[in-house]
């Protein structure tokens, strides 16, 4: 019985890697953009921020459905994540699995920066990857 535990754990280990291995295409001209706040804008926290999609749907994580993706927000991130690799998540890497099209975040005063990043039913990103361009705004 241990015995074969063991097995089916190191099994699964091993395969893991395969369940990513694959890539998610995005529909040409796919983009992904942020409605609001506009680049440049000063605003008060909390900050609502809309998200936009153009050549491609919204679906929830781990839906898997041709031509679709969900939204993860970049918030002040210096280094793009790893295009290959589920996208991170923590306080700069926000995921929106549900398939949320907006949320209000509670930003410090000073500039920030957000981005759109669109993942697949397992997080990983689009290929070619589907990134609005980066919004700088001002809190107050």
């Amino acid at each position: 019985m241990k015995f074969a535990k063991a097995m089916m754990a190191t099994a699964v280990l091993a395969f893991t890697p395969l369940l990513w291995a694959g890539e998610t295409p995005a529909p040409e001209g796919a983009k992904a953009y942020i409605i609001s706040p506009a680049d440049g804008a000063t605003v008060t926290s909390p900050v609502t921020v809309q998200f936009g999609l153009s050549g491609i749907g919204v679906a929830p994580a781990g839906t898997e459905k041709e031509k679709t993706g969900h939204h993860h927000l970049l918030i002040d991130v210096k280094e793009l994540p790893d295009m290959n690799s589920p996208i991170p998540s923590d306080e700069h890497h926000r995921h929106f699995g549900g398939g949320q099209t907006e949320v209000t975040v509670e930003l410090a005063p000073g500039q920030h920066t957000l981005q759109l990043l669109l993942g697949d039913h397992h997080h990983v990103p689009h290929n070619p990857p589907v990134l609005s361009e980066p919004v700088t705004i001002t809190v107050n």
